[in-house]
């Protein structure tokens, strides 16, 4: 299953000194960023990136579960210090197959 991940940057994990910047930058931007590199190169992470100008990103996730996917983001280390919108995505076929019956029975309805 596919899922849009939103994940900005918690106002109370904003950095208030230069040497938190640095701890920041060191301890979680970097090896978030290399650990999302490699889950791309593995295929789970299907497309998105970092938002320009922000402490953010933006993918489409690949995870068999909710339980798998969790595994995945509690795996970045900036995520304990994120504020995360998770959004289950279905394939354009499946959705299609929703809603024509849905139009059968509006016709149905009118006449």
């Amino acid at each position: 299953m596919d899922f849009l991940v939103e994940m900005r940057l918690a106002d109370s994990a904003r950095p208030a000194s230069p040497e938190a910047g640095i701890v920041l930058i060191e301890q979680y931007v970097a090896p978030t960023l290399e650990a999302c590199t490699k889950l791309q190169e593995e295929k789970t992470i299907l497309a998105g990136g970092p938002l320009s100008g922000a402490i953010a990103l933006s993918c489409v996730v690949r995870a068999a579960s909710t339980r798998e996917l969790d595994g995945i983001l509690g795996s970045l280390p900036l995520w304990s210090l994120m504020e995360t919108t998770v959004t289950p995505l279905t394939t354009f076929e499946d959705r299609l197959g929703a809603v024509r019956p849905w139009a059968e029975r509006l016709k149905a309805q009118q006449g």
